[in-house]
């Protein structure tokens, strides 16, 4: 069976490497999202992934006094390169060829982000983690993701969390909570669901980028959703716009 999508851009949280730890990086959630993510890759999918850095940094909010928001913000794209770092050498272990590309410049750890040869090690097969966000601080992962995806000419945008999908509030707070299956770009913003920043969601809306958020945890989903089962919450463009 051909896989839905050729080319795949998958943001990862930081906090879903941490499994039942408080902080930090779970090995055994580390080998099993880099298990799934090479059942990927053998079915012919091409895969760019961008991690963010909350299970190490969350940034001013939660740091010390004295920290300014910028110096949070670079404190929090040096966590990122981390959680790449780790899931790179989790993935090379299985046998899957990787490059971790970063705009801040560190040629001892990552290449530069480079757009085309981001786009030719796709090409060829490797899997490519987008690390350190935009390089800029005041920019989500996130945004970082969309961006990425925009760049690379993704099909589409997989944001693994650890609820199902898309949620009308919290489900982890309110048992009754009801899933979409499929919402608009539109609905997102004006229920103010929160599923990524207004900026992510401004620029996959401009670029006609569906996202799909569902549930990394779960054994099997991304592979899954890949060949095309109804996995998650499809974020998109409605066929007409609201008035």
């Amino acid at each position: 069976m051909k896989p839905r999508y050729n080319r795949i851009l998958l943001k990862l949280s930081g906090e879903s490497l941490m499994g039942e730890k408080d902080f930090g990086i779970d090995p055994v959630i580390l080998k099993q999202f880099a298990e799934e993510i090479k059942a990927v890759r053998d079915a012919g999918v091409q895969v760019g992934i961008v991690i963010g850095g909350g299970n190490i940094y969350r940034g001013v909010g939660n740091s010390s006094e004295g920290i300014d928001k910028v110096t949070g913000d670079q404190v929090g794209m040096l966590a990122t390169i981390m959680n790449s770092l780790a899931l790179q050498s989790a993935l090379e272990q299985l046998g899957v060829y990787t490059r971790l590309q970063s705009p801040i410049k560190m040629e001892e750890i990552a290449e530069p982000f480079i757009r085309r040869r981001a786009i030719r090690h796709l090409e060829k097969g490797r899997i490519v983690i987008f690390g350190a966000g935009t390089g800029n601080p005041y920019f989500t992962t996130d945004t970082a993701a969309v961006l990425r995806a925009v760049e690379i000419h993704a099909d589409v945008i997989l944001k693994g969390t650890r609820v199902d999908g898309v949620y009308d509030s919290d489900p982890e707070k309110n048992p009754k909570a009801f899933m979409f299956q499929e919402i608009s770009y539109y609905d997102v913003l004006a229920k103010d669901l929160k599923i990524m920043d207004l900026t992510a969601i401004t620029l996959s809306r401009e670029n006609k980028l569906p996202i799909i958020v569902f549930n990394m945890n779960v054994r099997g989903n991304l592979k899954r959703l890949i060949m095309g089962e109804k996995i998650g919450t499809l974020v998109k463009v409605p066929q007409v716009a609201p008035l």
